[in-house]
């Protein structure tokens, strides 16, 4: 009878782990703020150049809210893309 006693595989034999790719992700969290902060840069450039005019504070109110909504809508829709 001959029985093969070949030692176990050495760590320097063993084929290296798959390569990451670098993506990852997407962070819903950081993406809805980015687009929030990104909507109120673009409230604050209309504001400044004039092309909506504000008379009084109130004419924000209907300006103001826009970021959030804007964010909350693609939260939402990314976070549905996500589950599909």
């Amino acid at each position: 009878m001959s029985y093969d006693y070949s030692p176990p595989p050495r760590f320097e034999d063993q084929a290296p782990p798959p390569r990451r790719s670098g993506r990852h992700p997407v962070n819903i969290g950081h993406l809805v703020m980015g687009l929030v902060f990104l909507v109120f840069v673009v409230v604050w450039a209309l504001v400044v150049s004039g092309t909506v005019v504000i008379h009084s504070i109130e004419d924000l109110r209907w300006l103001l809210p826009l970021p959030w909504i804007v964010g909350g809508s693609i939260g939402l829709l990314a976070a549905l893309l996500r589950k599909s």
